[in-house]
Parts: C-alpha cells; sequence; structure tokens
C-alpha cells in the first residue's frame, strides 16, 4: 500500500510500516528524526492530500487543541483571543486530515477541549495497552479501520503527569519528545492497519 504518514517526525509508524513492505512516507514540517529521510517529505501536508493514498494515519499537533490547554484559554476567566485562534487552525488542519479523499484515515490525538467541536472519537487506546508501563489517554479517530487491538497488556502503570519522570524531563525537547508514537503503538497500527 501507498501511505502517508501525516506530522510524524519521528518515523516511528512510517519504519513499522516499511519493514512490512509498504510504500509508508513520513511527512512533517520538521526534519525527520528516525534516520530515513529518504522516505521524509519535509513539506506542509495539505499538498500532499490531494496525491492518491492507500491509507493516511496522522498525529497532527496538539498544543492548541488538547483539553490539557485549556487552563490557557481563560485566564482570570477570560478567553484568550490569540489562544483561541491558534486552536481554530490547528482544527481546520485536523479536519483536512479528517476529511481527506482516502479510504482509510487514522487520527490521533489527545482529549480534545470542547471549545473546538471536534468529531467524536472512535477508540481510546492506553500505551499500557502495547507493552508501556505508562498511562496517556490517546484517542482515534478512524475511517475504514477496525479497531486497533491490545497486544500486550502491563499491568504496572505509570502516570506520565507524575513530575521528573522520564516523559517530563524539562528543556527545549520536552513537547517533541511527549509527542513521539510509542513503539509497541506504533507497531501494532503497523501490523493491524497495514
Amino acid at each position: 500500500m501507498r501511505i502517508l504518514v501525516a506530522c510524524e517526525e519521528s518515523q516511528a509508524v512510517t519504519i513499522e510500516l516499511r519493514k512490512l513492505g509498504h510504500e509508508a512516507y513520513s511527512c512533517d514540517i520538521e526534519p525527520c528524526s528516525g534516520g530515513h529521510p529518504e522516505w521524509h517529505l519535509q513539506q506542509d501536508v495539505i499538498l500532499l492530500l490531494e496525491e492518491k493514498w492507500d491509507m493516511i494515519i496522522a498525529f497532527p499537533p496538539c498544543t492548541y487543541l488538547s483539553n490539557a490547554g485549556a487552563r490557557f484559554l481563560y485566564p482570570k476567566g477570560e478567553l484568550n483571543i490569540d489562544r483561541y485562534n491558534k486552536g481554530m487552525e490547528a482544527k481546520k488542519l485536523f479536519m483536512a486530515l479528517y476529511n481527506a479523499k482516502c479510504d482509510k484515515i487514522a487520527i490521533e490525538n489527545p482529549l480534545p477541549s470542547k471549545i473546538y467541536q471536534l468529531p467524536t472519537h472512535t477508540q481510546v487506546i492506553q500505551p499500557y495497552e502495547y507493552g508501556h508501563p505508562v498511562q496517556k489517554r490517546t484517542q482515534l479517530w478512524l475511517k475504514g479501520l477496525p479497531l486497533l487491538q491490545p497486544t500486550n497488556i502491563v499491568t504496572e502503570r505509570q502516570s506520565t503527569k507524575i513530575p521528573g519522570n522520564w516523559f517530563n524531563k524539562g528543556g527545549k525537547e520536552r513537547q517533541k519528545n511527549r509527542s513521539k508514537t510509542f513503539p509497541g503503538i506504533a507497531k501494532a497500527m503497523a501490523e493491524q492497519w497495514g
């Protein structure tokens, strides 16, 4: 299959799909960190949505859509118009991916703020269902694809919200590191949907 993995600089899913023989391409405005620039389309994904793809798996930025940042929407009880507008731009990208002309689409994002009125998600998954001892509620919006089935349920789990744990190391790369797809989830996506 010819597969677009949108908004993926890590190439985690792309690499797993390539292992299975698919013609998969990661796409992001950032350079890839997965070690395969020959499979990476460093550009805005919108133009690529006009091409023919057998499947699109997307990880659009969640900074302004996520409910985790909702407290910044109403500082001191008043709507932060700048942040709201950035959220609306993020919604525009999300909806372009959601409405792409492709029979098989999966979009991954955390719980969004209600103010943006995104479509209802299809499924909720957790990293601990795919071999990682971590809780991080992740939602999937699926079209033409089956629900992702757990592959390795881990009983001991740590919240990603604990200050100072491996997932919350500070610095400039914190946000980028937090957005990377867990390897067990990437493998499950490739094997079950590819």
